[in-house]
């Protein structure tokens, strides 16, 4: 996890992307991060990208904010 620059998120994964391998690892580095299930995390934009939009369902501002500080909810 490289942490938060200018209100984003940035993480870095091993896995390559083919297949989907590296938004899997995304999915599960973001869950377990949070604490929540796998199926709670879905990459809305930006499946075939380096740069992504994701949703976490049941996590609130306030928790994303007290795990990543200067993070733009």
């Amino acid at each position: 996890m490289d942490g938060v620059t200018e209100g984003v998120l940035r993480v870095r994964v091993s896995a390559p992307p083919v297949d989907g391998a590296a938004n899997q690892a995304l999915v599960r580095l973001l869950a377990d991060e949070l604490g929540i299930a796998r199926r709670d995390v879905r990459i809305v934009a930006g499946e075939g990208s380096r740069s992504k939009v994701v949703v976490l369902d049941g996590v609130t501002r306030e928790r994303l904010a007290e795990r990543w500080p200067g993070l733009a909810t």
